[in-house]
């Protein structure tokens, strides 16, 4: 009885995406499997009576599970630097291959933590500054939030409370614009990128990669380390904040500013040679897209609200 009813259960797929080193937990189907089954059986009736999805088996481990994930990529070529088409756009981001980090800096209302910038989005810009929007309405997923919770990235998810916060409306209807606009646009974030593709996985990928690429991106401790801290009475030259922002990277970046010249987002920009998910980032220069900012004058002021 217990070999049968643990062949059914493989039989319909539901184990498939455990891990060899999960899998080999499970009796082998031998003789004396009845036997083994005898205290393991229970368990494995509740597990299965359970939405046996890739996600909720991401917690069972205390690495992350993939259910074959993007593809490996040979010698991708890096996005934007290409003479000629490239047909395979799971391992090359087309047509959206500069990538766009921005960050933004909220005074008022404030928003996250006083000594840090936040997340705005990762946006796949055409190369030359223009770029495509909302690209899939069949996965504009309306519970970010809950896919992550889902994938046991439980730490990902706190993080993006902290860091990824919106300063008019709730954090989640961010979060899906961010997704639904930008990152539907990422051609090595398509399902049909995936080996043995689970819905939404691709979801979890972007929102991680974005937090990645922030945590490398420490825009307060730069412009302060180069003596640019938020005041209510001091004002910069647009100049000096791009050369503060351009020192520990070696390329330009760009700013923006609301209201005329209170500086409030730096865009860091990047080609990828490979897939968003798994390949190089490599900084470089903006094509086509400039700084809004003055030339002088420009408030960087506190989300305190002194200075």
């Amino acid at each position: 009885m217990a070999a049968s009813y643990f062949q059914e259960v493989l039989r319909d797929g539901a184990l498939k995406n455990l891990s060899s080193s999960l899998y080999s937990l499970f009796p082998r189907l031998d003789s004396s499997l009845p036997a083994k089954m005898s205290s393991f059986l229970p368990s494995l009736r509740i597990l299965t009576k359970s939405a046996l999805t890739y996600y909720q088996f991401l917690l069972l481990s205390s690495s992350k599970l993939t259910s074959g994930g993007p593809p490996i990529c040979s010698n991708p070529q890096i996005s934007c630097q290409n003479t000629t088409a490239v047909q395979d756009t799971c391992c090359f981001n087309a047509p959206g291959g500069q990538l766009l980090q921005t960050q933004f800096w909220d005074a008022d209302p404030a928003t996250g933590p006083t000594d840090s910038w936040t997340i705005h989005g990762l946006w796949p810009d055409h190369c030359d500054g223009s770029y495509s929007s909302n690209c899939d309405p069949s996965r504009a997923y309306t519970n970010i939030s809950a896919i992550i919770s889902a994938a046991g990235q439980t730490d990902l998810l706190d993080y993006m409370n902290t860091y990824w916060v919106n300063d008019d409306g709730t954090d989640e209807s961010f979060w899906e614009h961010e997704w639904e606009k930008h990152g539907t646009c990422i051609s090595t974030l398509e399902p049909s990128c995936y080996t043995d593709y689970v819905p939404q996985e691709e979801v979890v990928d972007f929102f991680q990669k974005v937090v990645d690429l922030f945590q490398t991106l420490p825009s307060y401790t730069w412009l302060s380390d180069a003596g640019i801290v938020p005041s209510s009475e001091d004002t910069y030259t647009s100049a000096e904040i791009l050369a503060a922002l351009k020192t520990p990277r070696g390329v330009t970046a760009v700013i923006q500013c609301e209201d005329t010249n209170e500086l409030d987002e730096i865009w860091y920009f990047y080609d990828v040679q490979g897939s968003v998910q798994n390949g190089t980032f490599i900084p470089t220069n903006p094509d086509g897209s400039t700084s809004d900012c003055p030339a002088k004058g420009v408030k960087y002021l506190p989300k305190s609200g002194g200075g």
